[in-house]
């Protein structure tokens, strides 16, 4: 079993991403589901779907590459872990990477990216952040 569920799903993410696979398999978990949706509106990967086989679930991710077959996922980072939480207001949450990049933050609103949470004027603890 896994104990930092979020950390696990970067890491798998991030290793398909540098080895150039066109999918990878993340283990379910509701929290999971919503930063990938987070990922997805922001195109950093093409789609997602969870799979249920004999009463477990897991989650398949389609990877995003340009036409050269370079990643669009530069870094991605957890920020927050089990250990040592990191809560930012709404004022820590306006940019990140000059607008390029993306944080994952659990509001009070859900699992959103930083820039709608500025815009819905709230603050909560960055998760991972991605660019």
């Amino acid at each position: 079993m896994v104990n930092d569920i979020i950390a696990d799903s970067i890491t798998r993410i991030r290793n398909a991403s540098m080895r150039r696979l066109e999918h990878t398999t993340l283990y379910y978990a509701k929290v999971v589901v919503s930063i990938l949706e987070v990922f997805k509106v922001k195109g950093f990967i093409k789609d997602y779907r969870v799979n249920s086989k004999d009463n477990k679930q897991d989650i398949t991710v389609m990877l995003n590459y340009d036409e050269n077959g370079k990643s669009l996922i530069s870094e991605l980072k957890r920020i927050s872990k089990p250990g040592r939480r990191v809560y930012k207001s709404r004022s820590e949450l306006k940019k990140y990477k000059n607008g390029y990049g993306t944080i994952v933050v659990s509001t009070s609103k859900g699992v959103i990216s930083n820039e709608e949470a500025y815009k819905n004027n709230v603050g909560g603890e960055a998760l991972c952040s991605i660019w």
